[in-house]
């Protein structure tokens, strides 16, 4: 199992603890977001810009895709590889609601 190192910004902090609305939605779209990026350097075998003999790939942008929780609808953005071959498994493609939800 990968361990991740999350970082948040200021204004996600603040909204933690103004007890914003949005605050948790907010949480978690940062928290997915950075495993994703955690998800396709590891599928990669590099980091962002990294040159290694063990590279497997390389990275072609991202898109946006909006996922529906139960704290809120969130924007990922959801890396590509220049192959094709990454996809995520924090969720399944087409997939826009959280599984939780789904009956």
């Amino acid at each position: 199992m990968a361990h991740y190192q999350i970082t948040l910004d200021d204004q996600t902090i603040q909204a933690l603890m103004g007890q914003k609305d949005n605050a948790l939605a907010l949480l978690l779209q940062q928290v997915l977001n950075q495993v994703l990026e955690a998800e396709v350097t590891e599928h990669l075998q590099a980091n962002r810009y990294e040159r290694t003999e063990e590279r497997r790939g390389y990275r072609n942008g991202s898109r946006s895709r909006h996922l529906t929780t139960r704290v809120g609808t969130v924007t990922l953005e959801v890396p590509r590889t220049r192959d094709g071959e990454f996809s995520p498994t924090l969720f399944d493609r087409y997939q826009r609601h959280e599984k939780a939800l789904v009956y």
